[in-house]
Formats: C-alpha cells, structure tokens, sequence
C-alpha cells in the first residue's frame, strides 16, 4: 500500500490517508483528547502525559492519520489508526489495532473505510490475522463495523472495564483471519 491514499467518503467528501510522522502529533492529542474524554472506547482514565500518549499511538506502530483532502495536514485531523504486533517473537504475525474517528465524522463511512485499509495494510505487512483486545461491550457501533468487516467475537472479558458513573461493562477480544 502506498500511502497517502486519496479516498471518499460516502457522501463523496475527499479526503487523503498518510502515513503519520511528527507533523500529526499535535492534530492526532487533539482528536485523541477527545476521545478520551467521551470515555467510551479507550481505556484511559485520563489524558495521557506526553511520553505516554507517543508510547500508545507512534512508537513500534505503524499510525495511519486522515485529513480532510483539501485541508491535508491541517489542525483538523478527523481519524486514524495504528497498527502494531500484539504480541512480539514467535506470534509477531498477529496484528493489533486502534481505532478513532472525530465525532462530527461519524456515520459517514469513515470508520469502515480506516478497518478496510488496515485490513489491506497489515496484510501486505505479513500479518496473518489482527486481534482487538479490548471491544467494549456498549460500543455497539464498533461490534457491529468489526463484524461488517469480518472479525469474530472470540471471546467476553466480564467486567472488564470501568464507566465514568462507577459501573462496569465488559470487554469483547474480536479477531479476523487475514487471507
């Protein structure tokens, strides 16, 4: 896969896929800090501090930023992803990913468009499957893209995740062969 990739949405908004380096730091907390607050998909309970929040979304991974086409590279960054190996030696071959997806870019085709290019990216990587560690139970929107895409709910973690008001959901691992 060459990158960036030039792509639309579903209601035919342009937009262009890159390979993320230091200039999407910044645009990429900012969307990230969002997402964290809103505190339904990540396990963060807070923001994480500088070195932290590097560790979790560029070092060893490959990260993946969406800009609206006509505005690339802008303040603006309205998605990504990463993609590592989940585990390292002998099951390097099995991928992990994350996911985000600015609010006011959601249910426009966005999210299927990151899983399917990661799906493709991280075959031509030598990834023989990808596994998602931590689904959240109530994230029925993302159960329900990863199925789309053809992962498998492999298995439930009970009350794996603490919510903001002290209850707890639990956690789904998702798992997708690659071909």
């Amino acid at each position: 896969m060459h990158f960036p990739v030039d792509a639309k949405l579903r209601d035919g908004t342009p937009i262009q896929l890159v390979l993320a380096d230091q200039k999407d730091v910044e645009p990429l907390r900012a969307l990230y800090r969002i997402i964290v607050e809103e505190g339904t998909s990540y396990p963060h309970d807070r923001f994480p501090d500088d070195e932290d929040f590097l560790d979790y979304w560029f070092r060893g991974k490959s990260t993946v930023a969406v800009y609206l086409l006509d505005r690339l590279r802008s303040e603006e960054m309205i998605g990504a992803f990463y993609l590592k190996p989940n585990w390292p030696g002998r099951a390097r071959q099995v991928a992990n990913a994350g996911f985000i997806v600015a609010p006011d870019w959601r249910r426009k085709g966005l999210g299927w468009l990151l899983g399917a290019t990661m799906l493709h990216y991280a075959e031509e990587l030598g990834y023989r499957s990808v596994l998602f560690n931590l689904v959240f139970s109530e994230n029925l929107a993302a159960r329900h893209l990863w199925k789309k895409l053809g992962f498998s709910e492999a298995a439930v973690i009970p009350g794996a995740v603490r919510k903001d008001d002290g209850r707890y959901q639990d956690a789904i691992i998702m798992w997708k062969s690659l071909p």
